[in-house]
C-alpha cells in the first residue's frame, strides 16, 4: 500500500487551495477525487449558474481567476479554472477514486478506496457540504404524474414548459432557479414556498460590489465566534442580488413553508394550497462522513471538527461553511483556511510523527 504524509479526501476548491499550501510545505501528500474529471461538481450543475462573488474574489491561492475582474464566471469556466489550477501546479490529483472507508492504525490512517488501499499520516476531508440531496418527507405525497426534481438535478427551464412549478427553498438557489422559470414564458405559474428566514441583499451597493464591501470591513474574513461573525450569522442565511420584491415583480407567488402534499394539491404553513405539476427542490444538501469508520470522529453523520480540527489527532476537515469565517466555503477565500490548517499540519508533525 502507498504511504503518504497527507491524504486530501476531494478535489475540489478546498482540496485544491489545500494542495497547494501542502506542495510549498514540502510534504507528500495525494488528492483522491471521487470525480471522472477536475471540476466535475461545478461542470453539472444548471446551465444559467454563476458565481455571485466576482472574478476578483474568486481566485484560489497562486493563480488569478481568467476573467475580467467585475464579472461573474459561469460554472464552467470554475470548471476550467480548477482544472487548469491542478495542472499549473501539478497537484497529485487522483480521479476516478471514492474513498470508502477511512480506518486508524498505529501510525496514522487507512484509506479503502475504489482504486485499492492506501496509508497516510493524516488525512483531510475536503469534500464540501454538498453529500447528499435534502428532500422533505412531505415529497411522497405528491402524485406520480407531478414531475420533482432536487436543484442538483436542475439543468434549465425546457422540461418545465407547460407546467405550473412550486419552487421550495429560500436560498440563492430557490431564488435564481425561480427567477430563471419566471422569465421562461413557456413555464406555467411559477410559486416559492419559502419556511426560512434569509436576508436578501443586492449585489452592488453604491456601485461597489457586496464582496468589496466584505473585504474593506473585515466582515468575509471575520472569526465565526467574534461579534462580526455572530452578526452575519444571525438568521438562516443570506441571499444575494435578488429580492422577494424583484421576484414578485416577474410574477412569482410566495408562499410560507411546504408542510403537506397529496396528489397534484401543495399545503403550505398558512392553511392555503394550490396546485402544481412540478416541484424543485430547493432545499439544500445534508453532509455525509459515515465513510468515516472512526466513532469517536462522529456526530450522527457528520465529523465533530472545531475550525477543522476533529477530536481525532490527525484528522481535519476544510471547506465546510463556517469553519472558521464566513468566506470559509467560497472559492476566493477558503485558501486562507488552507494555509492555517497547513500549519497546524505541521506541528502536528513536529510535535507527534
Amino acid at each position: 500500500m502507498n504511504g503518504h504524509d497527507v491524504a486530501v479526501v476531494g478535489g475540489g476548491q478546498a482540496g485544491l487551495a489545500l494542495g497547494h499550501e501542502l506542495a510549498a510545505a514540502g510534504l507528500d501528500f495525494v488528492i483522491l477525487d471521487r470525480g471522472d474529471t477536475i471540476g466535475h461538481v461545478w461542470r453539472d450543475r444548471w446551465t444559467s449558474l454563476r458565481l455571485f462573488t466576482p472574478a476578483r474574489y474568486a481566485a484560489l491561492p497562486g493563480l488569478p481567476f481568467p476573467a475580467a475582474p467585475d464579472s461573474y464566471p459561469g460554472k464552467d469556466q470554475v470548471a476550467d479554472y480548477l482544472s487548469a489550477y491542478a495542472t499549473t501546479f501539478g497537484l497529485p490529483v487522483r480521479t476516478g477514486t471514492t474513498v470508502t472507508e477511512l480506518t486508524r492504525e498505529d501510525n496514522g490512517f487507512r484509506l479503502a478506496t475504489s482504486a485499492g488501499l492506501l496509508r497516510a499520516r493524516q488525512v483531510v476531508a475536503a469534500t464540501g457540504p454538498f453529500q447528499t440531496a435534502r428532500i422533505p418527507s412531505c415529497a411522497a405525497g405528491f402524485a406520480p404524474q407531478v414531475l420533482q426534481q432536487h436543484s442538483s438535478g436542475y439543468r434549465n427551464p425546457t422540461v418545465f414548459h407547460g407546467r405550473r412549478v412550486l419552487v421550495t427553498g429560500g436560498g440563492n438557489s430557490g431564488f435564481q432557479i425561480a427567477a430563471e422559470l419566471a422569465a421562461d414564458v413557456a413555464v406555467g405559474a411559477v410559486t416559492l414556498a419559502i419556511g426560512t428566514h434569509n436576508v436578501c441583499v443586492p449585489q452592488r451597493i453604491l456601485g461597489r460590489d457586496i464582496f468589496w464591501w466584505q473585504t474593506r470591513t473585515g466582515l468575509v474574513t471575520a472569526p465565526a465566534e467574534s461579534r462580526r461573525g455572530r452578526w452575519m450569522r444571525r438568521g438562516d442565511g443570506t441571499v444575494i442580488g435578488n429580492s422577494r420584491r424583484a421576484l414578485r415583480r416577474r410574477g412569482i407567488d410566495f408562499r410560507p413553508r411546504l408542510i403537506e402534499a397529496y396528489g397534484s394539491t401543495a399545503v403550505f404553513a398558512d392553511g392555503q394550497a394550490t396546485d402544481v405539476d412540478a416541484v424543485v427542490w430547493a432545499t439544500g444538501f445534508r453532509r455525509d462522513h459515515t465513510w468515516v469508520g472512526i466513532p469517536d470522529a462522529l456526530d450522527g453523520r457528520e465529523l465533530r471538527q472545531h475550525k477543522g480540527v476533529t477530536p481525532v489527532p490527525g484528522l481535519y476537515t476544510l471547506g465546510l461553511p463556517w469553519q472558521r469565517t464566513a468566506g470559509s466555503a467560497l472559492i476566493g477565500f477558503v485558501g486562507d483556511d488552507a494555509a492555517q490548517l497547513t500549519r497546524h499540519i505541521l506541528t502536528y508533525r513536529r510535535k507527534v510523527l
